[in-house]
């Protein structure tokens, strides 16, 4: 699922609704792939999403969050996802297939 979100301390953050479709699979089960939202350079993250509940954290999320996107993600009242890496797929368009990488992570 391509969605907006900023990478931060090897993890990548991301929030969306409790009750929409993405929520609510994510609460039955953590494991997802997503993908940032600009397909002509992408990079594909499969992992575990689970629910960041602590205020440091948030506070440091929420910063880089709003100098990417001019918006506090705190302030919506829904949940910050972080998904640390098991596998993450990335590849350039115009050198596809040539550019197309795999990294696998084993440390999580």
């Amino acid at each position: 699922m391509p969605v907006w979100g900023v990478w931060l301390d090897d993890a990548f953050f991301f929030s969306t609704g409790r009750k929409s479709r993405k929520g609510q699979n994510l609460a039955a089960n953590p494991a997802c792939t997503i993908a940032n939202d600009n397909g002509e350079e992408a990079v594909i993250i499969e992992g575990l999403a689970t629910p960041v509940e602590e205020s440091a954290p948030l506070k440091r999320i929420a910063a880089v969050y709003k100098k990417k996107y001019k918006l506090d993600p705190r302030s919506m009242n829904e949940p910050i996802f972080i998904v640390r890496p098991s596998t993450v797929f990335g590849f350039i368009e115009k050198s596809f297939p040539k550019s197309a990488t795999r990294w696998k992570f084993t440390n999580l």
